[in-house]
């Protein structure tokens, strides 16, 4: 079996590791013992390109338990655990192509080593995968019966390959999934950013003007676990909506030349390209720190610092910094990457519960369903996600009330007014 991991040697620390992750994971549990009896991905060579994580080894255990051939390489070159992918390439006999911090021809390298297995599924969390087979590897297409994708900004890039009529294959937006965005993106980026922003910098949230750039569901996370722990929130977004919705939420909402000079802590969430740049960089206060839990890291204009300041060292672990030519130190955290996965651990194992159990089914629902699906983007399927929530529930202890024979006919009545 083929692999790339740092060092085989962490194995037995990564197992411990991802086993203790699997305790927290109920619902992909009961998916696993499911899969382990019926085998419905027999047959099946999937490609997945995950945040490799104790929760990702989870999943991918999960997925070989249900008869797939797995190979799996990271999906940002700061988001591997290197003692999860040893494990992963050693204990579980899972090819694993992922060494955290590595540079990006490596990064694209472990991609083709994934795909060079001839999948017929795709599992992304950004697209990347995706891009190579459209971009270099076309003629994988042909033997790929279909796709899922995890995060935002990779079912933007599919959606708008779909508008485009490029798209070779059909793709389950996992992302969409109620089970998946409401929590997932919430509560895990909410707590996990906030996680590694202190890891990395040790510093006191408490009174600090802490600025968040995106006020979707991630956004939101933030903003809530930054105020939770004392900070003074500010918000900057484009959409008139989300800001009506921020500004009633408490916190103080203004566009970035507004928040550039007095923010202490800076994050960006927006799936967009330079979100801050120059014009914002040359406002900003002495110690002020930069960080990006977006996708992508063209959130922050890193190339334009660089290049500005008169002095780039590392301070830290994952700290970065940038003295201007006045003398400001500005600080950037994880080299603009997911400072959640960078610094931190990513999300809880118990919200990426919810979001790998979508990504198990619907790739059940891929091999079961593909022949009849056009190449398009797809939701996730409305009885999949509310089976995901019945049982992350039961696996809580709740219960919740049935309608009874009376409300069911009242809710498909028509004739009963006032």
């Amino acid at each position: 079996m083929s692999y790339d991991v740092k060092d085989t040697g962490l194995a037995a620390k990564g197992e411990l590791r991802i086993e203790w992750a699997e305790m927290e994971m109920p619902v992909l549990h009961q998916i696993r013992e499911r899969f382990s009896r019926e085998k419905p991905l027999a047959g099946m060579r999937l490609a997945a390109c995950l945040h490799v994580t104790t929760e990702t080894a989870n999943l991918a255990i999960t997925l070989k338990a249900g008869g797939a051939d797995v190979a799996l390489c990271a999906s940002n070159p700061l988001s591997t655990q290197d003692d999860v992918a040893a494990a992963l390439a050693t204990t579980y006999d899972i090819p694993t192509y992922a060494i955290k911090g590595e540079d990006r021809d490596t990064y694209y390298r472990h991609i083709h080593d994934v795909l060079d297995t001839k999948p017929h599924l795709t599992m992304d969390d950004g697209a990347d995968t995706v891009g190579v087979i459209h971009e270099e590897r076309k003629d994988l297409a042909e033997t790929i019966i279909g796709g899922t994708e995890e995060t935002t900004t990779g079912v933007i890039r599919l959606r708008a390959m779909a508008a485009d009529g490029v798209l070779m294959y059909p793709i389950v937006a996992v992302n969409d999934a109620a089970t998946k965005h409401l929590f997932d993106n919430r509560y895990g980026t909410g707590q996990s950013t906030v996680d590694g922003i202190v890891r990395a910098t040790n510093r006191l949230l408490a009174g600090a003007r802490f600025v968040v750039a995106g006020y979707g569901w991630c956004g939101r996370g933030v903003a809530m676990r930054a105020r939770g722990m004392g900070a003074r929130v500010i918000v900057c977004e484009i959409d008139p909506i989300r800001a009506l919705e921020a500004t009633m939420d408490g916190y103080d909402v203004m566009p970035m030349p507004d928040a550039a000079p007095i923010g202490d802590i800076f994050c960006t969430l927006t799936g967009n390209t330079q979100v801050l740049r120059s014009e914002h960089f040359g406002l900003m206060k002495d110690g002020a720190i930069i960080s990006n839990s977006g996708h992508f890291n063209v959130e922050i204009d890193l190339e334009d610092l660089r290049r500005t300041a008169t002095a780039v060292r590392q301070v830290r672990e994952f700290v970065e910094e940038c003295t201007m030519p006045d003398g400001r130190r500005l600080y950037v955290l994880g080299d603009g990457r997911l400072i959640n996965l960078a610094a931190a651990e990513g999300h809880p194992a118990s919200v990426m519960d919810m979001s790998f159990a979508n990504q198990a089914l619907c790739s059940e629902y891929m091999v079961r369903t593909a022949k009849g699906l056009d190449r398009k983007v797809y939701s996730v399927p409305d009885e999949i996600d509310r089976e995901i929530a019945r049982l992350k529930l039961a696996a809580m202890g709740i219960r919740i009330d049935e309608l009874t024979p009376a409300q069911v006919k009242y809710l498909n009545s028509w004739s009963e007014g006032t």
